[in-house]
């Protein structure tokens, strides 16, 4: 792995965590879907529009065109629009902690549907990671963490892992932005007939500081964050790209107990690092696709 990709992994890790705490932010002042469909179509128009503007079109091969719509309707439909609505009952630290075990889920597709081969201690690490999520969850459960709203995060999570392996081919080629937003384009096209339905005329605040938070989460999460992910799947792969995720626990607890004061206990720290083990452990194991990705991107 190069240094360019160690530091666009380092980048979007940090992103990826504090969109945690703006998602709570808005999830709680603002009808989530109707927000989601706002930063989709606002995201969408300008990750176009870049795109245009850089020269891009919108070509794709029939590979790439899969990719763009699973990824939209996985990520930005079901993964955001789940997590989302569940953030209004969960907090964000407790939302990072699930998201975070998407590495280990998309090591356990690759294994159990896609027939990838894992290592003894690849598995141990799976192990271990989910061991470190129910210690967690399990002390989160007991404080009343909203079970409902966890099993949203949770078939989030599962969709976000299956747009990770679908991002293989949306993430190719040169017309990387325009991929970014027509996968926003998606998202708010699949959303807009549920946020209609469920939230219409509900009541909503838009103060200075969920306005800060919904742009943050349109032009921070939603366009750089997405642009850097694709990149950075593109050049090493998405099993190895995932790696990073292993610093969200840490990143994701720490940054909602600084902004929003959540709960940051020892039952976190301890749980976040035996996560992080299991991360790690899976993901160091899985060298030869992460080889044969940046030689590709290369």
């Amino acid at each position: 792995m190069d240094f360019k990709s160690i530091v666009m992994g380092l980048l979007f890790a940090l992103i990826w965590a504090a969109a945690f705490t703006a998602t709570r932010i808005v999830a709680i002042a603002f009808p989530p879907l109707t927000a989601l469909v706002l930063r989709f179509a606002l995201s969408g128009l300008i990750g176009v529009g870049l795109a245009m503007a850089m020269g891009q079109r919108a070509q794709f091969s029939r590979d790439e065109w899969r990719g763009i719509l699973v990824f939209g309707l996985c990520q930005n439909a079901l993964y955001l629009g789940l997590n989302w609505s569940a953030m209004q009952w969960v907090e964000a630290s407790a939302a990072s902690i699930i998201a975070s075990m998407m590495p280990l889920i998309v090591a356990l597709i690759g294994w159990l549907v896609l027939g990838e081969r894992l290592r003894p201690l690849a598995i141990a690490g799976l192990i271990t990671g989910f061991v470190g999520v129910a210690i967690i969850m399990g002390v989160r459960l007991q404080h009343g963490l909203s079970v409902p709203g966890t099993i949203m995060c949770l078939f989030a999570v599962v969709a976000l892992a299956v747009a990770t392996l679908s991002v293989r081919g949306a993430g190719a080629g040169r017309n990387v932005m325009m991929a970014v937003g027509l996968q926003m384009a998606v998202g708010a096209v699949a959303l807009l007939p549920f946020a209609l339905a469920l939230e219409w005329g509900r009541p909503w605040v838009m103060d200075g500081s969920v306005a800060a938070a919904l742009g943050f989460s349109i032009l921070v999460p939603g366009l750089a964050a997405t642009w850097i992910w694709m990149r950075l799947v593109t050049r090493i792969g998405a099993v190895r790209a995932a790696t990073f995720h292993f610093l969200s626990p840490f990143l994701g607890v720490a940054i909602a107990a600084a902004l929003l004061g959540e709960r940051f206990g020892p039952s976190d720290v301890i749980g976040a690092a035996i996560i992080a083990a299991g991360i790690f452990m899976v993901q160091i194991l899985r060298v030869p696709e992460a080889r044969v990705a940046v030689k590709t991107a290369a």
